[in-house]
């Protein structure tokens, strides 16, 4: 019982310390990416998808690793307040969650195939308002489907990972139209790779990161 609470206590403190979003990098010393929250300039022949999982730093990380994958921006949807900042959306007021944009080549990657990875890598998709130890319906998992044929695709993969257990539980993604994706600050976009030194992305968003890398190695960019 005292090593169950010992470790019951050390994830609260890293829960209260390390949440998503909750240390904002000095811009002078961390720089952000050049294309910071922006579409690629060239969109020509370029396909989106858009899904919420948690924390929208790993989010962006496990998809920029695959072939196909132009671009990722991360950012809000679901809500109603146009302009969310981060700090309003934390506040549950908004009705967003935190989601990524996902700019890609379908020549080189499918829908298909990034709905296999959103549902079966990229995060738990059975846990409501909460992604391990951010809780909030600011982090629920969310799919925006853009048209029938999508939406269709999405329900079909939700019914194959039921069906094949992979999960304790049933997966309770909402499955939603898209209607508007607002890119968030600056200083998320790239986050992963350039703040190396933050704990809670060697404590939580790695592990959804290389669980990615481990289901899919054949999509990588750069394979292990």
């Amino acid at each position: 019982m005292k090593n169950r609470l010992k470790s019951f206590a050390s994830l609260s403190i890293l829960a209260l310390t390390f949440a998503c979003g909750s240390q904002q990098p000095a811009e002078a010393q961390n720089p952000p990416r050049s294309t910071a929250g922006l579409a690629p300039a060239n969109l020509t022949g370029l396909a989106l998808a858009t899904f919420a999982g948690g924390c929208f730093w790993a989010q962006e990380e496990a998809f920029e690793q695959i072939k196909g994958v132009k671009q990722v921006v991360s950012g809000y949807a679901g809500g109603t307040k146009a302009n969310p900042t981060y700090e309003q959306v934390a506040e549950q007021t908004t009705g967003h969650t935190e989601t990524v944009q996902i700019y890609y080549d379908p020549n080189v990657v499918s829908y298909q195939k990034l709905a296999d990875i959103f549902f079966t890598a990229a995060h738990d998709p059975t846990q409501l308002n909460r992604q391990g130890p951010d809780a909030g319906p600011e982090y629920r998992s969310a799919a925006f489907y853009r048209t029938p044929e999508e939406k269709k695709m999405l329900e079909a993969t939700i019914a194959k990972v039921n069906a094949s257990k992979q999960y304790g539980g049933k997966i309770v993604t909402q499955v939603v139209p898209f209607q508007k994706f607002w890119p968030g600050e600056d200083y998320h976009q790239g986050y992963y790779r350039l703040h190396p030194e933050n704990p809670y992305l060697a404590h939580v968003s790695a592990a959804k990161v290389e669980h990615v890398q481990k289901l899919f190695p054949k999509d990588l960019k750069s394979p292990l």
